[in-house]
């Protein structure tokens, strides 16, 4: 194969549909939109999810549910993650800047501790929210749990 001989596939390339440039190219007249209506007029564009003057889908179906604007989200951490990283950085103070430095959590997430797992040494931890079982094996080992 060389560039001299390359062609585009058969079909690929079909003329160009000119239309409204009179009646002898085939597409004059109403220029392939029909007669009347508000599709042959200038300027119409059909509204998205229109469905042809039935009821639209968006319509048919239900309204349910609502969204609490006060509702505070919390990247839930367990405390087997938690021991793992403390075992892992051999520390015993973390705090949410370390949690970001490990790729846990984003700068802007809210971070809530929960108590799945064990701890197997004293660790002090900072963060915006814990369960009441983190807090209870938290300060088992003589650690301590901070709220931002």
């Amino acid at each position: 194969m060389k560039l001299h001989n390359l062609t585009p596939s058969t079909g690929a390339l079909g003329r160009e549909k000119r239309i409204g440039r009179g009646e002898g190219s085939g597409h004059g007249g109403t220029s392939t939109r029909g007669h009347k209506g508000a599709q042959s007029r200038s300027g119409y564009s059909r509204k998205k999810g229109f469905e042809g003057g039935q009821m639209p889908l968006q319509r048919r179906l239900p309204k349910f549910g609502f969204n609490n604007i006060n509702r505070v989200e919390y990247k839930a951490i367990n405390i087997s993650t938690i021991a793992e990283i403390g075992e892992k950085l051999n520390v015993e103070v973390l705090t949410i800047d370390s949690l970001i430095e490990a790729g846990l959590v984003s700068k802007n997430q809210r971070v809530k501790i929960l108590g799945v797992g064990e701890l197997t040494k004293k660790i002090d931890i900072t963060a915006h929210a814990f369960s009441k079982t983190a807090i209870a094996k938290i300060e088992a080992l003589q650690g301590k749990a901070t709220i931002i």
